[in-house]
């Protein structure tokens, strides 16, 4: 499988990332230990989880995602293999958020734990802490990676301007910066990435790793009414994307796929590639959807494709923030 670097780090990722949000809430542990072992001996690397996963599901405690990757790390026992990122920042407990030195310090080492690793490939400030100067939080990265805890550093769900300044505070203090930005980002929810967030990153050469990549399961085209998302854990979000535009991004999908001989799914991933991602996130909870979207990685869209998708996909409104 092809590698490309990650920003500026060092570390080569294979084009697509396989989102951990899933183990623990709408995956059982046998299943991802299943679906790791078909996406790792495909030629993928790169397993994308945070600390937070998944608080969000009644009686869980957040870290429940990173247990298992660190059960399944151990059992297969080849640590070089992968590449692990993971984050920090966001709310586990009414004391316990944010991008303080204290708090990352000890966020670290639970992360670590449940891992069941010494490092970690690529540590995350998973939501931006205005509370907490920037030079704080970098100095406390910086001192993970003097230790050896964590390898290189990512930013998520932050705007181009915190992003500029913390790049700056990293050029001027001779800190440790950030190598790469996770935005929410895919062919529905384009506006808050394009434009000075995606300028910033060419510019800086900061690699690109996109999360609900699919937009929650609508690109994959299961969803064109209501029926259809009824059950579905993602029905929340899926419901608001039935619209208009929604339904012409769905008809560009079609058309393109039948093109390329390809699924929704995978002309969406590929148009995020297209648009300069580094290595989109996607989830699977079986190993069919796992296995259609795995050739996306190397489904190359022509100029007339991107442009196809483009123009149906004009306009929207930023997604909610965090």
């Amino acid at each position: 499988m092809r590698k490309q670097p990650l920003g500026r780090s060092g570390i080569e990722v294979a084009p697509l990332a396989f989102g951990g949000n899933v183990f623990g809430w709408t995956v059982d542990e046998p299943t991802s230990f299943a679906l790791l072992d078909r996406f790792v001996a495909a030629g993928f690397n790169l397993i994308d989880t945070a600390d937070v996963y998944s608080k969000w599901i009644p009686g869980h405690r957040g870290g429940e995602s990173e247990s298992i990757i660190g059960r399944w790390l151990q059992r297969r026992g080849r640590r070089e293999d992968v590449v692990i990122a993971t984050k920090v920042g966001m709310e586990m407990g009414p004391t316990e958020k944010g991008l303080s030195r204290a708090y990352i310090l000890a966020a670290v080492e639970r992360s670590l734990q449940r891992l069941q690793t010494d490092y970690i490939d690529l540590y995350q400030a998973h939501i931006d802490d205005p509370s907490t100067p920037l030079e704080e939080t970098l100095g406390a990265f910086a001192e993970l990676m003097t230790a050896g805890k964590i390898r290189a550093l990512g930013a998520s769900n932050y705007e181009a301007d915190r992003l500029a300044a913390a790049l700056e505070v990293s050029a001027t203090h001779g800190l440790p910066r950030f190598e790469t930005l996770q935005p929410w980002y895919n062919l529905y929810d384009r506006v808050a990435f394009e434009g000075p967030s995606a300028d910033l990153c060419r510019q800086e050469q900061l690699g690109v790793i996109s999360y609900f990549g699919l937009a929650s399961g609508f690109l994959t085209g299961k969803y064109r009414k209501e029926q259809d998302y009824a059950n579905s854990a993602r029905a929340y979000r899926v419901k608001t994307m039935l619209n208009d535009r929604g339904l012409r991004i769905l008809a560009a999908l079609d058309k393109v796929a039948a093109d390329y001989r390809a699924t929704p799914a995978q002309v969406s991933l590929a148009w995020l590639r297209a648009r300069g991602v580094t290595a989109p996130i996607a989830s699977a909870t079986s190993a069919a959807q796992l296995d259609e979207l795995l050739p996306s990685a190397e489904l190359p869209l022509d100029a007339a494709a991107v442009a196809v998708l483009d123009a149906a996909s004009e306009g929207g409104s930023p997604p909610p923030r965090w």
